[in-house]
């Protein structure tokens, strides 16, 4: 495009329209702006003059300040007006009008940062000093007895530790508190302590239990080789074993536990009449871990012998009480099942010696009441969306539901599992009776509570009024996860900014379900967005690091979700038996991707032998 002067004009005409509009909206919403805490105030108006900005289709005009090689207003959300009258003054410049367009309190680039800095650090804490992004990691129960595992996460990188209300007692979250606390203490190390309230959490009930039992499987490769034995914690039931990566775990009488050492052999038939052995590997705490490498079916009151190193007979002893077996509801498309208002324990679809159906499967849900919100032909996902379905009768008291999505082996239903309505208008928001309870304890631990389920400002005001009857000025992250949060974030966010400090999670698990797949990667930019022209420091949540957490290799996508989860402020890590070795991974991400990127904006560091034709990143290595 030439630089014409008609060129020039359309544009200057273009940006004063967006600067008009975000007058007017200022007006509009002065009342509101006028409520902001007054740390928020300037934040505010920034945030409606994004909303402003973006209420304007402005990619031809974009487009047009390309050509020209302008700006392109790509990066305006901390600074809107102050970008808006950067180019007008130079269109002003190069029209031959040498007027400089200012106004008085205008936002600057560099006090936008300042901003969305400071309104970091007062919710997280001080950052790591090579590291931009703070680490969020969910706390597992046991870190409420092995306070060196606290100690582990904060040298590895943890800056926030989250505690899930969801889980354990507030006694529980007090003992985890106090190690936080010491370890801070003796390391010289900031962290924070974020606890999250459970909200209405919509799950699938109970299932009729199996036969009490442990399937016992040792880890095989593809081929079906046997790669790794089953590791077996043995101990009196009261014991549990000391941390998550037990294969299976066996109640046994006191008085004979205290017999076992290491390198006996324990004997037993299981319930398929198949005769087997576990080899006792170590003592751990107050109890053992033994290895078994081949499969078994071991049932309550089944018969142990004690094979000793000292040919001193055999010592007997009888299975104590095992968990029922994990039953579940096996769904193929095309099946149906029904949802249910009363507690009764669910059950798979039962077929007479023809292979007719005599009932049709069934199973509870958590919350009942949004039986009155729900209506025929609207969607039903379950288990994070691995089952979907339709609704086809609604009633008082069940919904018939036809299976629309399962894979081809069959969708495996089981209890506890998340229930999603994306296109249901549910009532159901807010605080829980739970959530106001737990609450007491929150505001005594917790530097800020992590608000699940914000549907729209009147569930905010909802804990504004719980705190404020506590005399709790607490820290506030709102959780994002559903299409209607994001629906109403700008209006969440104007009632939120009333206190302060506060700070958005993007719960990505049940919000891409609830926004769609297809919608979900966009929708998660937008919120990245608005957070910033609000200075409000965000979350990624939800998956990062997931297998590596969980089974100790990490696949190429959760790297490249991590790569681009710099762009927050604050990334939450979930628990999982390889937990440390996930937060040294993240860190190590995180520190190299910030040589590349800061929030939206690209660097462009030098390429050390880009002269010699040659890429070379060693000078970012971690």
């Amino acid at each position: 495009m030439k630089l014409h002067p008609d060129n020039l004009k359309s544009i200057e005409t273009q940006i004063q329209q967006i600067l008009d509009k975000a007058k007017e909206l200022e007006n509009t919403y002065k009342d509101e702006i006028l409520r902001i805490h007054p740390v928020y105030q300037k934040s505010a108006q920034n945030l409606i003059h994004y909303l402003a900005f973006r209420s304007f289709e402005i990619d031809n005009l974009q487009e047009e300040l390309r050509e020209l090689g302008l700006p392109s207003l790509s990066n305006v959300e901390a600074h809107v007006k102050k970008s808006l009258l950067s180019i007008k003054t130079i269109t002003n410049h190069l029209l031959g009008n040498q007027v400089v367009e200012t106004e008085k309190g205008t936002i600057s680039i560099k006090k936008g940062k300042k901003l969305l800095n400071r309104n970091t650090k007062f919710l997280f804490g001080y950052k790591s000093k090579k590291r931009r992004t703070r680490i969020m990691v969910t706390l597992p129960s046991t870190a409420a007895e092995d306070d060196r595992f606290i100690r582990r996460l904060m040298n590895f990188g943890m800056n926030s530790a989250r505690i899930n209300c969801a889980h354990d007692s507030s006694e529980v979250w007090s003992k985890m508190a106090d190690n936080i606390k010491n370890a801070k203490s003796s390391l010289k190390k900031n962290c924070t302590i974020m606890m999250d309230l459970g909200g209405p959490k919509l799950r699938t009930g109970s299932i009729k239990p199996g036969p009490q039992l442990v399937h016992i499987k040792p880890q095989r490769n593809e081929h079906g080789v046997i790669t790794s034995p089953a590791k077996i914690w043995i101990a009196p039931p009261e014991v549990s074993p000391p941390d998550e990566s037990a294969d299976a775990m066996i109640p046994v009488d006191e008085v004979w536990f205290n017999k076992i050492k290491r390198g006996n052999v324990i004997s037993f038939t299981d319930s398929r009449n198949k005769k087997c052995k576990i080899i006792i590997d170590k003592k751990k705490g107050n109890g053992r871990w033994g290895l078994m490498s081949e499969s078994a079916y071991l049932e309550t009151g089944a018969e142990l012998q004690l094979h000793k190193q000292k040919k001193s007979g055999k010592e007997k002893v009888r299975v104590g009480e095992l968990l029922p077996l994990e039953q579940s509801i096996t769904l193929n498309m095309g099946d149906k099942i029904i949802l249910k208002k009363d507690s009764s324990p669910g059950e798979p679809t039962q077929f007479d010696e023809k292979g007719n159906v005599l009932n049709i499967a069934h199973i509870s849900c958590t919350l009942p009441e949004i039986f009155a919100d729900v209506k025929v032909g609207e969607p039903i996902f379950f288990d994070d969306g691995k089952i979907e379905g339709i609704i086809e009768e609604v009633s008082t008291e069940q919904l018939l539901i036809k299976i629309s999505y399962a894979k081809d082996t069959g969708g495996k239903l089981k209890s506890d599992k998340g229930i999603n309505l994306p296109d249901s208008d549910l009532k159901v928001s807010g605080l829980t009776t739970k959530d106001k309870e737990d609450l007491k304890s929150v505001v005594k631990i917790a530097d800020a509570v992590n608000f699940s389920f914000v549907n729209d400002e009147n569930d905010v005001q909802e804990l504004f009024d719980a705190l404020d009857s506590l005399d709790s000025k607490i820290g506030i992250i709102l959780k994002i996860e559903t299409q209607k949060g994001f629906n109403n974030l700008p209006k969440i966010l104007l009632r939120s900014m009333q206190t302060y400090p506060i700070g958005v999670m993007i719960a990505r698990g049940d919000l891409a379900i609830e926004t769609g797949w297809k919608n979900f990667a966009s929708i998660q930019e937008e919120i990245l967005r608005i957070c910033e022209a609000a200075h409000i420091p965000d979350v990624w949540a939800t998956q990062v690091l997931e297998t590596l957490a969980k089974k100790g290799v990490p696949s190429r996508a959760e790297i490249t979700d991590s790569a681009m989860a710099q762009r927050a402020e604050c990334v939450m890590l979930n628990k999982g038996p390889y937990i440390e070795k996930a937060v040294k991974m993240l860190d190590k991400i995180l520190r190299r991707m910030q040589n590349f990127q800061k929030k939206k904006e690209t660097i462009l560091p030098r390429l050390e032998e880009a002269h010699k034709l040659n890429l070379s990143h060693d000078k970012f290595n971690i």
